[in-house]
This record gives C-alpha cells, structure tokens and sequence, in this order.
C-alpha cells in the first residue's frame, strides 16, 4: 500500500462506534468497520465520494455474545451471524466473522460457520474494496487483497477467483456494473471477462433484487457506464432484451438507439424514475415494423408501443405500481408535440392527458431528449420551457383534472336525472369533464346539472 493516509477515517467513525467498539473489548472481544463505510470513507477523504453509508461492523464475538454485551439488541440476521445493536439512538449492524459453504442456489451458501480469523472473513467477498478492514481502537486498516491500492487506481477487481467470486452469488455481476457507474471505477480486465461464463448464476437472481441494483446505479453521476457493462457483458439479454434491442437500431439522431438512450440517461438529473424514463423511452422503436411506423395510416407509435414494453418489463422487476404507472405515463407522453399558439383550454387537455404529476419531469424528459439528439434544439427547448412555464401557471391556478374533481358525481346524476349505473353515466360525467376543462368557470353543481340533462335530451 502506497500514500495511506486513514487521518479522514479516523476521524469520520462516530463516538458511539467507539463506544460500541470498546464496549465489545472490555468483554474480551474484538470489532473492526467493515465493507462499504471503509471504502466510502476512504474515497471520502480523497474528495472522489459523498456517499452517505451505514456503519457495519464485524467481530470475533458470536452471536448469542454479542447479545449478553448489550442491553437492546435486535436478531435482524441471526442466523447468518448479524444482529443489530441498539446504542445511543441509532442501530449498528454487527455481524460474527463467518466462512461460506458453497452455493448450490448460485445466490445463497447452503451454509455458514463462525471463524475467529478476520482475513478468512474478509476472503468470501465481492471485491477488493470491499473486502478491507479498520479497526477503529488500534487505527489499523486490514487490507490482504490490496482493496486500498485499487481505491487509488480507480479500479474494481474480484476477491480472488473472479469466476468463483460470480458463479457463488449471480448478482455479484450485477454489483460490478452498478459500483463502476457510482464508483467511476474500471472494472479490472479478468473480472470483466468473468461476467459473460457466469451468467447461469445470475439468471437465478431475484427480480427483486435486480431492480434495487438498477434504482442505484440509476443515480450515479453517469449511470451509462453500469448500463453499458450490463448490455457489453450480457445481462441485459437475460434481464432486459427489449432495451437490449435497441442496440444497432437506427435512432433518427447520432448514434443507434442505444447510445441515443444512454445520452438521455445521462443527461437527465439524478431521479431514478426519471432516468428510468430516459433509459425506455426510445425502446418501442427498436420493436416497431417500418409499415408501423406511420401513426396516421393507424399503427401505435414508438411512444404507445414503447409504455406497453415499459410497463412489462417494469412489471417483472417488481418495480411499484405507482413507480412503474409514473415510468409508463412518461415513455408514453415523452414525444412533447407543443406548438405555442395552443389556447389555454388546449393546454389544459394535455395537462389532463399526460396527468399533472408528470407534467414537470415530462418536461425535463423532453428537454433531455431534444438536446442529446439532431432535432432543431435551439428552437425545441424554447418551446419546452414555454410549456412548462406556462402548464405550471395554469395548475397553480387549479382546475379539474379528473371526474373526481367535478362538481357533481355519478350519485347526483342518479338521483337527479333518473339515470342507472352504467356506460351512459360514464360518458355523460366524461362530456361534463371535457367541457369544464375548456372553461373551468362551468364546475358549479346546478350548473353541472343542467348541462347533464341538455345533454340527455339532445
């Protein structure tokens, strides 16, 4: 190790780390920081990170000692060693030194033991910068793979055997992608060409699991460089093969689809369904026919075809639906067709169209989109920011939006007009709605009324 320099880590772990720390010691027993706080700190005192992280910790006690050490303590993982210490207001993960038995699951070990050897502990990890040590009462950094020289390097390697270290847990690959895209790191050469003979292993990864790996990666500072990996090295083939598709596509701007879509990516700011967004919102055109291209001979567009392949995709990752209905409503509206001699009632239609909550990040999305491609910018983002100047001032002012938001609902109409539930209630409330949209000053209730029954007898 060269320039070590633990003054910043020294000085960044908590006093009441410390006191846990010492706690532990006066019962015979030893704790060291361990995994990702290690590492931030130390990119933190080289000003390459401001990662926010939790403080774990590791130690030679076992479990059931570790909860005779303290008077709150919370089984959150006992089985695998981890529990969570309750000290002074916050909570510490500290986990006993285990080993690993193998990995027939190619996710989980089908078992673990406890060790009493910290560098043993240390061996069944990821990567190197993950896989170092400080004890915070002796100031010492443990570092047997030389995580802190590839920390300087700006490199990501594999504890080890990188085909072992990704064939024992499949999202391992995955966690390379996303650290070299919130690290700014380059992944080490025989790591990299590990990823492609491991992908068995990570085709039994949670849904789940991958989309927490994406929602992080999603808010690096340039997230394409993890979405480049996932696509160079297979993944997305597994996970993802309708963005995968975009790949050589013509995009109608420099560069195919892909690389349009990871310009967009990047260029958006750091909200993961926005950049989700970004990352989607071309995809229906790497899946449309040439005759489906022409929206006026009756096909769908890129952008309807595009929400529906969203909305599947985001649906087996197990993203929320209100996330993945927000993701879906941008890629489907992402096509901002705005001419500035709209009216205010025109405007207000698309307002309720695109849905209100979406207006301002449709807006952002728009504005990425035009201004990584070939589209006339200058004159395009003029007319975005106009939209959204002026869609913002007509929301503040309010108006309705929805049937809900009408003076009257289905039940007054019931009663008043004679009607039964049904289709014909739901267009009238439909017609009420368009109608208060273009003049909003209409939503009184016996109005309301009035033009119902004009209606009925028309």
């Amino acid at each position: 190790m060269t320039n070590l320099d633990l003054t910043h880590l020294e000085r960044a772990v908590p006093a009441t780390v410390l006191k846990l720390c010492r706690h532990l010691r006066d019962r015979g027993f030893r704790a060291w920081l361990v995994g990702g706080c290690v590492r931030d700190e130390l990119l933190r005192s080289n000003s390459i990170s401001t990662a926010e992280h939790d403080w774990d910790l590791a130690t030679d006690a076992r479990p059931e000692q570790v909860q005779a050490c303290f008077r709150r303590v919370i089984p959150t993982g006992i089985q695998h060693g981890t529990v969570t210490v309750l000290l002074d207001g916050n909570g510490y993960e500290v986990t006993t030194l285990r080993g690993e038995t193998t990995y027939t699951d190619g996710r989980h070990p089908d078992s673990v033991y406890f060790v009493r050897d910290l560098e043993q502990d240390l061996a069944r990890r990821d990567f190197t910068v993950n896989a170092m040590a400080y004890e915070p009462l002796g100031g010492a950094l443990i570092d047997p793979h030389g995580g802190y020289s590839d920390l300087q390097a700006h490199t990501l390697r594999a504890v080890g055997d990188p085909r072992a270290r990704f064939g024992e847990d499949g999202l391992r690959v995955l966690r390379a992608a996303r650290f070299a895209a919130t690290l700014e790191f380059e992944v080490e050469e025989r790591t990299l060409a590990a990823i492609e003979p491991s992908l068995q292993s990570y085709r039994q990864v949670s849904p789940e699991r991958i989309r927490d790996e994406w929602m992080k990666c999603l808010v690096a500072r340039q997230p394409s460089r993890g979405y480049r990996i996932m696509l160079n090295h297979g993944m997305l083939a597994v996970t993802a093969p309708e963005l995968a598709a975009c790949l050589g596509r013509p995009a109608g701007a420099p560069g195919d689809l892909w690389e349009h879509s990871l310009r967009c990516l990047d260029a958006c700011r750091s909200d993961p369904l926005l950049r989700l967004a970004a990352l989607l919102h071309d995809v229906g055109k790497a899946h449309l026919r040439e005759e489906s291209t022409n929206v006026d001979a009756g096909f769908p567009g890129h952008d309807v075809v595009g929400s529906q392949l969203a909305a599947g995709l985001l649906g087996r990752l197990r993203v929320s639906n209100r996330e993945r209905d927000q993701v879906v409503q941008l890629v489907a509206h992402h096509t901002v067709r705005y001419e500035p001699s709209w009216d205010d009632a025109t405007l207000r239609r698309w307002i309720c169209r695109v849905g209100p909550g979406v207006v301002r990040p449709l807006c952002e999305l728009g504005r990425a989109d035009v201004a990584v491609g070939d589209f006339e910018a200058a004159r395009s983002l003029e007319d975005i920011d106009s939209l959204l100047t002026r869609a913002e001032k007509l929301m503040e002012r309010g108006f309705p939006c929805t049937v809900r938001d009408l003076a009257v609902d289905g039940h007054d109409l019931m009663e008043h007009l004679g009607l039964q539930p049904g289709s014909e209630l739901g267009r009238l409330l439909r017609t009420l709605l368009d109608e208060v949209v273009a003049d909003p000053s209409r939503n009184h209730r016996e109005q309301l009324l009035a033009r119902a029954a004009e209606l009925l007898d028309a």
